[in-house]
């Protein structure tokens, strides 16, 4: 079993279920949160206009301390925020870390029964280190 779990947090239902998944299937693991926001033009992101990204990185990590404290666990986690593209930042933080597993979300998509992954989760999936799973 998994000692060291990455959980990559975009604030979407589907990381969260992700998160959940994690916590049921690995309840003696260490789970790292990552949070990864891109650094862009301001005007490119609505939230980021008039602040600055001391205090985006500071509202990202309230986020992820809220869902460690929305849930009851035993073990440790923790929580980074990253700025960069994020499913490089996923993957270079499993290869630079002793991450054993990466479970995140993916965008499901209605229609013809089928299930889409959105870019992160497919270029993640590829390009990982260790063990991916998806959850949605």
């Amino acid at each position: 079993m998994a000692k060291n779990i990455l959980v990559p947090i975009d604030g979407s239902e589907q990381a969260e279920r992700a998160l959940d998944y994690a916590l049921e299937s690995f309840p003696d693991a260490s789970i790292t949160l990552l949070n990864v926001f891109t650094k862009g033009p301001p005007e490119v992101h609505l939230e980021r206009r008039g602040k600055d990204y001391a205090e985006l990185r500071a509202r990202r990590g309230e986020m992820l301390d809220r869902l460690v404290e929305e849930r009851t666990f035993d073990d440790q986690i923790e929580t980074q925020v990253v700025v960069g593209r994020p499913s490089r930042e996923i993957v270079d933080y499993a290869e630079g870390h002793e991450i054993d597993q990466i479970v995140m979300g993916s965008h499901g998509r209605d229609g013809a029964s089928r299930v889409l992954l959105g870019s992160v989760a497919e270029t993640v999936v590829r390009r990982a280190p260790v063990p991916v799973t998806v959850v949605r």
